[in-house]
């Protein structure tokens, strides 16, 4: 008889991980997540006490973790930022914005500060992150937040759709560039999760009534929901998969 495969690792034990617009919500999760699987997580945010309390908490619970102060739609801060530390293993390119709103009351204002944080920043970190990872031989992963919004339409979404499936795209050419290189790059794509950024949407009854209506397996997600996905993306359990999207959304795009 031959000898039974081994199921490959979801440790991350001796890694590097960052996780941008870590302070809360999303962000925090995965580097909680990516802390309990043994990486060493640098949550990177523009407010400093939520990525500090954030980080401190992690390392209570026995993690390693520290902060650093980010801002990443200041694309020179951000190549500095790559420039004065070693490679990561892990990106977790998690910061964004939504300002829902119907086609017609968008602003040009509206349109810059959606696109150029979800599409703009997003795209500027991953490059950051991968010259250091190309320059040192570090192979890793990619792991891009998007949306179950990058996959389908939304009324009042149009901003949000447009930078979400700009994602989709720049995440297929990035795994295509970088697979030479032993990195790989996909997305998570989540369906409406509580946070502190969505939460009071769902307290307009009709509009959480609407939401439960699509998401087929009858609830609102958690951050819980993506904890083990970013997991996953990040370790050896997903190897062979690059260029895709994990979609987490109870079934809302299976209809």
């Amino acid at each position: 008889m031959e000898a039974l495969p081994q199921t490959p690792a979801f440790r991350l034990d001796g890694q590097r991980a960052l996780v941008t617009g870590a302070g809360r919500g999303i962000g925090l999760a995965a580097a909680a997540a990516l802390a309990q699987a043994g990486a060493q997580v640098t949550l990177a945010a523009r407010t400093a006490h939520e990525i500090e309390e954030g980080a401190a908490a992690i390392n209570a619970a026995g993690g390693q973790a520290q902060a650093a102060v980010l801002d990443v739609s200041d694309i020179g801060a951000v190549e500095r930022f790559f420039a004065e530390r070693p490679a990561f293993h892990t990106l977790v390119n998690n910061a964004g914005t939504n300002r829902p709103m119907p086609l017609w009351e968008v602003s040009e204002a509206d349109y810059d500060a959606v696109l150029d944080l979800n599409v703009k920043s997003a795209f500027f970190v991953a490059q950051g992150a991968v010259k250091t990872m190309i320059a040192e031989g570090v192979k890793g992963s990619l792991i891009h937040m998007g949306s179950q919004m990058g996959h389908v339409g939304g009324p009042k979404r149009s901003l949000y759709c447009a930078s979400k499936w700009a994602i989709e795209g720049m995440n297929k050419a990035f795994a295509l560039d970088l697979a030479p290189h032993g990195i790989r790059s996909n997305t998570i794509a989540p369906t409406f999760i509580e946070t502190p950024m969505t939460k009071p949407f769902f307290e307009d009854e009709a509009f959480r009534a609407s939401v439960l209506a699509k998401i087929k397996l009858g609830r609102i997600g958690t951050v819980e929901d993506l904890m083990g996905p970013v997991v996953f993306l990040a370790s050896e359990a997903s190897a062979l998969i690059t260029g895709t999207s994990l979609i987490v959304d109870g079934g809302w795009t299976a209809d």
